[in-house]
């Protein structure tokens, strides 16, 4: 990564406009409407991408040193795919009160925060705590990229199999950041939460469950209306669609009991929880986290064209409606040429960012 101007130098008259006398009127233009600093500067255009490097990629709790390549990984992706532009910002501090001090401090410098890498249940509060106090888009991608996709995913899937998100019975294997996102996201964009069953790593979540968290008690009032219990394989009897975020491996026996023609979204990576040949065997149609298998569940899909839609509507926050609006114009991409191995835009596909941009500016607008 690097940094570029955007104006010339090369003369006196470009440097006293650039630069002293001429900043002197901008600065005191935004100092009399705070709001000119989004034409003015860079702000209107720009995301810190953030993290305490607590849960990086599939390397786990690597710290703030190590996690700057994704960080700058990412701030490249926004740019490539979104025409947005991004600041790795990596914090030397795992703790949720300082991480919310700084970023709160931080943020006249941006349009709008994507918090990455962070664990759960910390990433939790430090989104909610941070969305109440800024003026402007809080967003973590790795709940809610995943799980806009994941929604895209599965309304496509359906489509082809000619069923309604509505009558799916729908496993979540992973309780964590992606795993709540992806439930909650689900049932925002019209699956059943009372037919929704979420795994963790003791099994199903239900509210006889004595040891859950906050966020998975919640889960429990929401979901799993009929109360099941035991572990993945007695979720899975009978269940329509497998969407696991959990890393943890599932028996091929355990998707056997699947009902017939179902959907299988396996998105750990680089191991998915079952691996797309064994699903196949299973499953009518599968997913993986992958790039080299088909169906690719990539969150490149949402966060670029999430950031910048929302920066062309000034939006302060960023909805549960905008996120539907963005699985809905990913889905919307290929909607017209949907085939067992192609439900889900590839992750280059020019046309999903301008399509996610404008459907959620629009819905930004008419919040």
């Amino acid at each position: 990564m690097a940094v570029a101007s955007t104006v010339p130098l090369t003369s006196r008259e470009d440097l006293s406009l650039a630069y002293t006398p001429g900043v002197a009127r901008v600065c005191e233009a935004i100092a009399a409407e705070p709001a000119l600093v989004a034409d003015y500067t860079w702000v209107g255009h720009t995301v810190a991408v953030v993290t305490d490097g607590s849960a990086v990629l599939g390397l786990g709790n690597i710290g703030a040193r190590a996690a700057m390549p994704v960080m700058e990984g990412k701030a490249v992706l926004f740019k490539q795919f979104g025409g947005v532009d991004a600041v790795p910002i990596c914090l030397d501090t795992q703790d949720v009160d300082e991480i919310v001090s700084v970023v709160t401090a931080l943020a006249p410098s941006f349009g709008g925060i994507n918090l990455e890498d962070i664990s759960a249940p910390r990433c939790f509060e430090i989104e909610r705590r941070l969305d109440e106090a800024l003026p402007i888009p809080v967003f973590h991608d790795d709940q809610h990229g995943t799980a806009i996709v994941v929604l895209a995913a599965l309304r496509n899937a359906a489509a082809l199999l000619d069923r309604k998100l509505a009558d799916l019975r729908v496993v979540v294997s992973g309780a964590g950041a992606a795993g709540v996102a992806v439930t909650k996201m689900l049932i925002a964009g019209g699956v059943d939460g009372a037919e929704v069953v979420v795994v963790d790593s003791r099994g199903i979540i239900h509210e006889g469950r004595d040891d859950l968290t906050a966020v998975k008690a919640e889960l429990a009032a929401t979901t799993n209306a009929a109360g099941r219990s035991g572990g993945i394989a007695e979720a899975l009897a009978g269940a329509d669609v497998l969407v696991g975020v959990s890393g943890g491996q599932i028996s091929e026996e355990a998707v056997a009991g699947m009902a017939p023609g179902g959907i299988v979204f396996a998105l750990a990576n680089p191991t998915p929880e079952v691996h797309p040949d064994v699903a196949a065997r299973h499953a009518a149609l599968v997913a993986t986290g992958r790039s080299d298998f088909p169906n690719q569940i990539n969150n490149v899909l949402a966060f670029p064209g999430i950031f910048r839609g929302a920066l062309e509507a000034r939006a302060s926050r960023i909805t549960d409606a905008m996120k539907v609006a963005a699985a809905d114009a990913i889905a919307g991409v290929v909607a017209d040429a949907l085939h067992p191995d192609a439900f889900v835009p590839s992750a280059l596909d020019p046309r999903v960012a301008p399509a996610v941009a404008a459907a959620v500016a629009a819905a930004a607008a008419s919040a």
